[in-house]
């Protein structure tokens, strides 16, 4: 049996990604991302999914999208 604590991968509304122990309620504005492992693990699927760590309003913005005006509010 592993003494290694398990995590899940999180994701708020700005696609950020965090690793969060697993079983903890998750804080307000972020849910889970479906991936669950060790902390290498999920660092690993974290640097897979998430190449560029900007928010996403400001990917958005810089872009010219046209939900960045919205998303600037």
């Amino acid at each position: 049996m592993s003494n290694e604590i398990r995590y899940v991968v999180a994701v708020n509304d700005e696609e950020q990604h965090a690793l969060w122990p697993d079983g903890a309620p998750l804080p307000a504005g972020w849910r889970a991302e479906g991936f669950a492992g060790t902390e290498a693990e999920c660092t690993a699927h974290v640097d897979r999914v998430w190449p560029d760590i900007r928010p996403l309003s400001l990917r958005r913005r810089l872009a010219g999208h046209p939900d960045a005006r919205e998303d600037a509010r």
